[in-house]
């Protein structure tokens, strides 16, 4: 028989602010199942009727009688005619299975009992990608969000509701929105200088789904990739985490040297590249080495994955055309996303596909999400058709340029015997080395505590640099809060 105390636990946790908003026959079912599950109540206890309990509580005996019913359903009751009601001899084996997991990626690391694909381990090895959620100095590649004209987007937003009705809120093409398609294939034609066909567009939820795509699609477990070396780090981490090796390949003041991809012994026939603004460097791959990835890609059956994330904002000249639009073999995947341009919530990538390939990569895509956001896509489509788009894009470079000048002031002032600038001709972030007498991750140590987030450069290469540095990103903040915040840090490191 339970016993009082177990009936003031009972009545004390009906007043949980957790079950505040569930009706009373629920909160006493999830009450008791916890005191089962914890040991409290025990197999074979026999608990009060219905109507005594019922009257401890001050509740009606049919609240009573609900949860008690609940429980019997799920194994947890037993309800012995003319005798009463027990806690079954099936909740003490539940209760003996371990009902903790490890949470932390630490925790799963060190747990020797798991039992998860290749894959999986590859997956959790890389650690993941991890998006700044909270916004602190100087996250890097994030956008202005402020100053986004939310006005027109939820103008052209309710344009789509009144248009398109309940019809919005079915199933989407996996491909992507017809009309998001042409409105990206004709923008990427006459701003990016592709050879985009909207029929070879397919539209996804980020620029990492469509890395991880080609990697599944393009390449087999163990299969080699070559990369930038320093390179994007959700790039590494999406080829390895598939399985696949990275072959890091040296980049230089000209992008990486692609040269050495027909002299490397390897057998990879894909190549990762950031073109038009190499990641982390702000190097741009000149036109030579890009005819030269594009003849090696042919030459091997190969493909090039051109990850083109932030190529709207250059600030010293216009922006360098694709690769895409150079290679009359067809063996290069355009890559975007509208989280640099547009703000990051968005969710919305795209790939320009070579024909063979859409195909397979549409097939592939059903077996993981099916298709992307339809009302965001429609949304976005209409944004740019009516201009706004475009519009932004020009805003914005002018006033990241504006930013960028403001971090190289802030850190001239404050940091200019620790610190030495690379100047990028665009993007939103900024590559700093620092001296070779001062450790990067003790500066990022003592930034963190002060509450500035410095990414390391060292962690983008595959063979550590002789020296460490930051990635500042600038894009995000105003002047006067890059000024306080390169203050804020100078005074964490020199102190």
């Amino acid at each position: 028989m339970t016993r009082a105390p177990e009936l003031v636990l009972l009545s004390a946790r009906l007043r949980d602010a957790r079950f505040e908003a569930l009706p009373l026959h629920v909160r006493v079912h999830r009450l008791l199942r916890e005191l089962i599950l914890d040991g409290t109540l025990a197999s074979g206890d026999k608990l009060p009727a219905s109507r005594a309990l019922a009257g401890s509580l001050e509740l009606s005996r049919d609240t009573i009688e609900n949860a008690y019913s609940q429980l019997e359903v799920e194994g947890f009751l037993e309800r012995r005619a003319g005798s009463g009601s027990y806690i079954s001899a099936r909740a003490e084996s539940v209760r003996s299975e371990p009902r903790t997991r490890p949470i932390s990626l630490r925790a799963a690391r060190l747990s020797g009992g798991l039992t998860i694909s290749e894959r999986g381990r590859n997956a959790l090895r890389t650690g993941g990608v991890h998006d700044q959620i909270e916004l602190q100095a100087f996250a890097a590649g994030i956008p202005e969000t402020r100053g986004f004209p939310l006005t027109s987007w939820e103008r052209m937003h309710r344009q789509v509701l009144r248009e398109y009705g309940t019809s919005a809120l079915l199933h989407g093409d996996p491909r992507g929105a017809p009309e998001l398609r042409e409105a990206i294939a004709s923008y990427l034609n006459q701003e990016r200088g592709t050879h985009a066909n909207p029929d070879y567009v397919m539209v996804l939820t980020s620029s990492q789904q469509a890395l991880g795509l080609c990697a599944h699609v393009l390449a087999d477990h163990g299969d080699n990739i070559f990369i930038e070396d320093p390179a994007y780090h959700g790039a590494r981490r999406a080829f390895e985490s598939s399985g696949l090796r990275t072959i890091p390949i040296a980049v230089d003041a000209e992008g990486m040297q692609v040269g050495h991809l027909s002299n490397h012994s390897s057998d990879a026939r894909i190549v990762y590249l950031t073109p038009s603004h190499q990641y982390p460097t702000g190097a741009t791959l000149s036109l030579d080495r890009r005819l030269a990835a594009i003849a090696w890609a042919e030459r091997v059956n190969g493909w090039i994955l051109e990850d083109d994330y932030d190529s709207e904002f250059h600030y010293s000249s216009r922006p360098v055309a694709s690769m895409q639009g150079l290679d009359s073999n067809n063996r290069t995947i355009y890559i975007g996303t509208f989280s640099k341009s547009l703000f990051p919530s968005i969710r919305i990538g795209y790939m320009v596909l070579p024909a063979e390939l859409v195909e397979p990569m549409v097939v592939a895509r059903t077996l993981l999400d099916g298709h992307t956001n339809r009302i965001v896509q429609l949304t976005l489509a209409r944004f740019i058709d009516a201009g706004h788009f475009g519009a932004h894009v020009k805003t914005m470079r002018r006033v990241y340029r504006g930013r960028l000048e403001a971090l190289q002031e802030g850190l001239k002032k404050n940091l200019a015997g620790m610190v030495h600038m690379y100047v990028p001709n665009g993007g939103l972030q900024m590559p700093c080395l620092l001296d070779e007498d001062v450790d990067e991750s003790s500066t990022i140590a003592l930034a963190a505590r002060a509450g500035i987030d410095l990414p390391g450069l060292s962690r983008l290469y595959h063979t550590p640099p002789p020296r460490g540095g930051w990635l500042m990103g600038f894009a995000a903040f105003t002047p006067d809060e890059i000024k306080t915040a390169s203050q804020r840090l100078a005074k964490a490191l020199v102190s």
